[in-house]
C-alpha cells in the first residue's frame, strides 16, 4: 500500500499538495476512480477514490477515516546532538521515523561539530519515512536548540527524562528505566559527548543517566538504538 499526505481535508474532499499529486498521478499512473489511502501526519488514516487527477491537481473523495490510526499509549522524544557528516543525521532521522519516534530536537552542545541545520531537508526525509512506514502520525522536528534553553523547554513536561553518556559513573540500562506506557525524553550528545558541567546540569533539571550497553556507539546508532529499546519496552 502507498501513502499519500495532505492537510488540506475539507468536507471529506482531500486535495493532495502539487508535489505528491505529481508522484500519484505521473509516477504511479494512478487516475480517476483509482482507490488510494490519505494520511493527515496527525493520526488520520483515509481510504478515498480519486475524482479529478492532473500533474498540478489530484482531489480525492473520502470514503473511509481511520481518526487515531497507529496511536501509541506513549510518546517518545529523542534530543540528540547532529553529526558532523550530515548524512549520518539524515540517516537517523529517517530510520528513528520508520521505529517510532514523535518528536526529534537537534541539540546544540559544547563538543558540537555541526551547528547548522537544514531543516527543511530533514523534514521531506521524515515525511518520506512516515509514509514509507505506513505511518499516520508525523514525527515534529524541532530546530537546532541550546543544550541549556532545551533543558527549560522539559521543565514541567510529564515525561520521564533520561541522559545516555559515555562517562562513567553508575547507570542503569535505559531498558530496566523505561516503564511501559510512560512518556520519555531520551538525550543523546555529539561524538565528543556531553561535557561533565552539561551531564551536571542534565542530572539538575531531573534528567536520570542510562547506558545503553556495553558497545561504544556512534551518535546516531546510540539515537535509533534508543528508540528501539524505547519502543521495545511498549511492544
Amino acid at each position: 500500500m502507498n501513502l499519500f499526505y495532505t492537510t488540506d481535508i475539507q468536507d471529506g474532499l482531500l486535495l493532495l499538495p502539487e508535489e505528491e499529486a505529481r508522484h500519484c498521478v505521473q509516477v504511479l499512473r494512478h487516475k480517476t476512480g483509482d482507490i488510494i489511502h490519505i494520511v493527515d501526519g496527525q493520526g488520520g488514516l483515509y481510504k478515498a477514490e480519486i475524482v479529478e487527477a492532473n500533474k498540478k491537481r489530484c482531489a480525492a473523495r473520502q470514503l473511509e477515516a481511520w481518526p487515531e490510526y497507529g496511536r501509541r499509549p506513549f510518546y517518545l522524544h529523542l534530543a540528540i546532538a547532529p553529526t558532523k557528516n550530515i548524512a549520518r543525521m539524515e540517516w537517523l532521522v529517517e530510520k528513528a521515523t520508520e521505529a517510532g519516534v514523535d518528536e526529534v530536537t537537534p541539540l546544540l552542545c559544547e563538543r558540537s561539530e555541526r551547528r547548522q541545520l537544514r531543516s527543511d531537508r530533514l523534514e521531506k526525509i521524515v515525511l518520506a519515512a512516515m509514509k514509507q512506514s505506513l505511518k499516520a502520525y508525523l514525527p515534529r522536528l524541532n530546530e537546532l536548540t541550546p543544550l541549556p534553553a532545551f533543558l527549560n523547554q522539559q521543565a514541567g513536561r510529564q515525561q520521564a527524562n533520561y541522559i545516555a553518556y559515555l562517562g562513567e559513573g553508575q547507570k542503569g540500562h535505559l531498558k530496566d528505566n523505561i516503564r511501559a506506557g510512560e512518556s520519555v525524553c531520551i538525550l543523546i550528545g555529539p561524538e565528543g559527548d556531553f561535557s561533565e558541567a552539561e551531564v551536571q546540569a542534565c542530572r539538575e533539571a531531573g534528567f536520570v543517566p542510562v547506558s545503553l550497553g556495553s558497545s561504544r556507539l556512534r551518535t546516531e546508532t546510540a539515537g535509533l538504538a534508543a528508540c528501539f529499546i524505547a519502543n521495545l519496552i511498549n511492544e
